[in-house]
């Protein structure tokens, strides 16, 4: 695996993360120290280059920019400065989810209670499957982000407290999600959800497909009494990209002629829209300049996508228990992803199996094996390490807090679950 270097402090410039190759590991580990490493290699990053020195486990590994100092890598950081890493595994602790929202738990709980007294308040119905819906394990990872980046612009443009606006579109956001959810097990017929019967195999297809149309109702209710054209034509956008997704994956199952940009884009539309919505919905909210909504809006469609290649490679690497779902259950319902579509130009005896829709008994198991040995996983993983790369660069407009350190962590723990 490789190692990234995080967190490198040169004054007010920081290259967040960096592939270098060297090590086990694709996480950053540590501060940086002074011990450098054996061997190079070359890694190119936002227009230039930088030489990486191998080191030992244990050691650290020196990065030495290559080009002229006049052209800057990232904001800033240019061929006069040479930086060093530690890269010690032993002193990273894994990154937890309940960690990093620490610094907005208490933002988290309150909104958690408002989501089951606004869902459950017009129908009892409803109260049964929003308890089913928010007490299933929910990660929050969409609120989350929507408070640590409010957070986070907030003391950028001096405010003292998080806005109402803040508050509400957090909410906005998670019924959004919540609401497209249940509609996808619905047309997936998934009977599992997290590791729990899904709403529609609780309550039946009808009361499945009403809440989630409520929980869109309700959302764009509270999106309209925001009364900010911007927002409102942002979030709006969201909505309209998940019925995009959806119908470009329905037109394209058992397609091995789909292309990685056609994954993305699909991605883009199914994943990624709503998280840079509610990256750049809080920084609006934060009155903070276009510039840096714009960043926040680029943060959050790549981690988005960081994040759904990742669910992706899970979906061929986890368990069952683990995922909560059959593992490879996307690949036996034709829904090609990036380790499919990377393994088929190797494997051609993958394609066979695919467009037969796994008629004969063991082909599932077999295409799995094949997305492996074609070295699918891999160019998916070197995929979402570089979506990854790009969102911490995003965040190098956000001044130094623990706000953007938890939002750093956020993308390292996504990259975390593939290690």
């Amino acid at each position: 695996m490789m190692t990234s270097c995080r967190n490198i402090d040169l004054g007010t410039s920081v290259l967040d993360l960096i592939a270098c190759g060297c090590g086990r590991r694709q996480l950053p580990l540590g501060n940086f120290s002074k011990t450098l490493c054996k061997a190079s290699s070359t890694r190119s990053y936002g227009g230039g280059n930088l030489v990486f020195l191998r080191r030992d486990i244990g050691e650290s590994c020196k990065a030495v920019p290559t080009k002229s100092k006049d052209i800057s890598l990232v904001n800033g950081i240019g061929q006069a400065k040479t930086v060093s890493f530690d890269l010690r595994q032993e002193s990273k602790q894994p990154i937890s989810l309940a960690n990093l929202f620490e610094v907005v738990a208490d933002d988290l709980q309150t909104l958690n209670d408002n989501l089951l007294s606004t869902v459950g308040a017009e129908n009892p119905v409803l109260i049964s499957a929003a308890e089913q819906i928010f007490g299933a394990g929910g990660k929050r990872m969409r609120p989350g982000l929507v408070f640590l980046v409010s957070r986070a612009t907030a003391e950028l443009a001096g405010l003292m407290e998080l806005t109402t606006e803040h508050r509400r579109l957090a909410e906005i956001i998670e019924m959004i999600h919540t609401a497209s959810l249940i509609h996808d097990d619905v047309l997936d017929e998934s009977d599992m959800r997290r590791g729990k019967e899904t709403v529609h195999e609780l309550f039946g297809t009808r009361v499945a497909v009403l809440a989630g149309d409520f929980m869109f109702a309700q959302a764009s209710w509270y999106l309209a009494n925001l009364e900010n054209l911007e927002v409102i034509k942002l979030i709006s956008q969201v909505i309209k990209d998940f019925a995009s997704g959806e119908i470009k994956q329905a037109s394209s199952l058992f397609d091995c002629d789909v292309t990685l940009d056609d994954y993305l884009l699909k991605s883009y539309y199914k994943t990624a829209s709503l998280v840079a919505a509610s990256t750049k919905g809080a920084a609006i909210f934060s009155r903070v300049e276009t510039h840096v909504t714009e960043q926040m809006y680029e943060f959050g469609k790549n981690l988005g996508l960081s994040f759904q290649v990742v669910d992706d490679i899970l979906d061929f690497t986890q368990s069952t228990e683990q995922l909560g779902k059959p593992a490879g259950s996307d690949l036996a319902k034709g829904n090609l992803t990036a380790p499919v579509i990377f393994a088929l130009e190797k494997e051609p005896r993958l394609r066979e199996i695919i467009e037969s829709e796994f008629c004969e008994e063991g082909s599932l198991e077999e295409a799995i094996e094949a997305v492996i040995e074609g070295e699918g996983i891999r160019r998916a993983q070197e995929l979402a390490r570089e979506k990854a790369v790009d969102a911490l660069k995003n965040l190098q407009c956000l001044p130094r807090s623990g706000f953007r350190s938890a939002l750093e962590d956020m993308v390292l723990y996504n990259l975390e679950r593939i290690d």
